[in-house]
């Protein structure tokens, strides 16, 4: 996997801020503006400062001033020394003022990155869900898993909330410099010029390794997830083959790549700060010495002590500006994978909702003049294919691997489109529109059942809230799977946990809770796709049996390779290269 491409990285930050919708951005007006008054709190407990420090060290230049004598008549202050209880309870109280605005302001921070982070997961995942299979067949689940947590995490805190501390930090900045401006130009120029010049020339020196970074980061978060998917998924190869320090050497390669680029960014974006505090200190000590030859000592200390407050609040604030922009940059390759996944529109199944009703079923299924292809540009898996199934018929399917068996009922069932042709139902085209009512209709046994970490109840009703199941359908369909048996005998019985992926259970059970699930929605359609390979040949015989004494309307589709599982056939297909190249009755089949 390569490096993505250099994109646009405001255009992806807006279309992040524009997906989150009105709701979220009038929060973030409101936050905005506690953003302003927490400027204004700062700029307040900065100014504070020089009448706190004029009281310590020459009250009487306060008390002579005619413009704050209104202010002191109505303190009741008579003497110069009665200025220093007020003023020093004045400058508390800025400072309080100020420290809660900034908590409240943290409070606020940290409410909408919960907010986002749910939104933007929530639906990402949900795009993923609705998806066709067709997708997912030709995407890694790792990179989905990935994209899914580590990078909406990421761009959500690198991109909108840091977008927005960038602006919180500028607006402070920019207060900051002009109440210092107000108190001293020169200084307030010279500090400007040093501070906020010294981050820009850090920014141009790092922004090439940073954005560098960010790709190595792009690429080797679902690697990361890949590996670990893949080691624990074989863990039973793993163990037989003891290739765990195969798997351990590769996950940490991958591992040790990504906490680099990771730590990289992270030191190019702090490290200014060391750097540029040593030079705000030493600014500081030759301001004390050029005010002080410039005015009396006692005039100087004041406005010296209000610009040393003013740098120190000010070199926060163009560190908080630099790691917003370094951050930015350095998840820009994260930010963009996340915000075109949300430039593409909602996938056109999630605008057509599982239906109450199924698509009514009374005589026959027709594939006409179907071929289908994975990819453009690549041979036909199934090639020109016309076929009726009626209603209540048993078909079978049988041929080499590669023949085109499964991916024909893949397209039966409505998981993927056909290439050309189409799949008509009574007439009606499967469309869009009535994709879901006749999938509604279907049960379909593959021949790796996936099971949830859950009770065995909750993978015979797949699916259902755990509030609906019907327990009693439960048992019935656990009883014609042949299952039932097995699971009256366990101490909790049907609430017995399976463990992660059925762990707990045989390949032979895990297919019979496969075949239950089935039988439990009770479909129209009934598809096994070798979904009975894993069962000795008593319980398939049982199995079989128990399906011929279902309804005679219940259709049934069964792909096999051992021929004893399609004796009750009415009519088997054989596939050769994507064709139909022959029909014959189950007694006629050659071995």
């Amino acid at each position: 996997m390569q490096p993505q491409q250099k994109t646009n990285l405001w255009r992806d930050i807006f279309t992040l801020w524009k997906y989150l919708g009105k709701r979220r951005r009038t929060q973030f007006g409101l936050l905005l503006a506690l953003m302003l008054i927490a400027v204004f709190a700062e700029v307040i407990s900065i100014g504070a400062v020089i009448p706190f420090i004029t009281a310590l060290t020459s009250p009487e230049t306060l008390f002579e001033s005619t413009a704050l004598a209104p202010v002191w008549g109505y303190l009741n202050i008579n003497q110069p020394e009665q200025l220093l209880l007020p003023l020093t309870l004045g400058f508390i109280a800025a400072a309080l003022f100020a420290a809660t605005v900034r908590i409240m302001l943290l409070w606020a921070n940290a409410r909408m990155t919960v907010a986002m982070g749910t939104q933007l997961r929530s639906d990402l995942y949900t795009r993923v869900l609705y998806q066709s299979y067709e997708y997912h067949v030709s995407h890694n689940s790792s990179d989905l898993i990935s994209l899914a947590t580590e990078k909406v995490g990421a761009a959500i805190g690198s991109a909108i909330m840091q977008l927005l501390l960038l602006i919180s930090a500028l607006v402070l900045s920019l207060g900051i410099i002009l109440t210092l401006l107000w108190i001293n130009f020169i200084v307030a120029i010279t500090t400007f010029v040093v501070l906020g010049g010294g981050y820009v020339l850090a920014g141009y020196l790092v922004k090439k390794q940073i954005q560098h970074n960010s790709s190595v980061i792009s690429v080797l978060q679902p690697q990361a997830v890949k590996c670990i998917q893949e080691g624990i998924g074989g863990i039973r190869d793993v163990i037989m083959d003891s290739s765990q320090p195969v798997f351990s050497r590769l996950y940490t390669n991958i591992i040790y790549r990504l906490q680099l680029a990771i730590t990289k960014n992270a030191f190019l974006g702090g490290v200014p700060k060391p750097v540029l505090e040593l030079v705000g200190i030493s600014m500081i000590a030759l301001l004390a010495y050029w005010l002080q030859n410039q005015t009396e000592g006692a005039q100087a200390l004041p406005i010296l002590g209000a610009l040393a407050l003013g740098a120190q609040r000010l070199l926060p604030s163009l560190q908080q500006i630099y790691f917003s922009w370094s951050s930015m940059n350095g998840n820009q390759a994260v930010i963009q994978d996340v915000a075109q996944r949300f430039r593409k529109p909602m996938p056109i199944a999630r605008h057509y909702p599982a239906s109450q009703t199924t698509l009514p079923f009374r005589e026959h299924i027709d594939l006409q003049h179907l071929s289908f292809a994975y990819a453009k540009n690549t041979a036909l898996v199934l090639s020109d294919i016309n076929l009726r199934i009626p209603k209540g018929s048993r078909v079978g399917f049988i041929g080499e691997t590669g023949s085109g068996k499964s991916t024909l009922l893949d397209i039966t069932m409505g998981l993927l489109r056909p290439t050309s042709g189409q799949l008509v139902i009574d007439g009606q085209t499967i469309d869009d529109k009535s994709i879901k009512q006749w999938q509604a209709n279907i049960a379909h046994v593959p021949q790796a059942i996936f099971l949830s970490d859950a009770s065995l109840a909750e993978n015979i009703a797949f699916g259902v809230p755990i509030e609906q199941i019907n327990h009693a359908q439960v048992r019935l369909a656990a009883q014609q799977a042949q299952i039932a048996d097995y699971i009256e005998t366990l101490p909790q019985g049907y609430q017995t946990h399976v463990g992660e992926r059925g762990v707990r259970l045989s390949g032979g059970q895990r297919q019979r809770i496969g075949i239950a699930r089935a039988f439990y929605k009770q479909a129209k359609v009934i598809v096994f796709d070798e979904a009975t390979s894993a069962l000795d040949n008593e319980t398939e015989a049982s199995v079989i049996a128990t399906i011929e004494s279902l309804s005679k309307e219940l259709t049934v589709l069964i792909i096999a390779h051992r021929l004893s599982t399609l004796r009750n056939c009415s009519v088997v297909y054989r596939l050769d290269k994507g064709k139909i190249i022959e029909a014959e009755k189950f007694s006629a089949i050659k071995p």
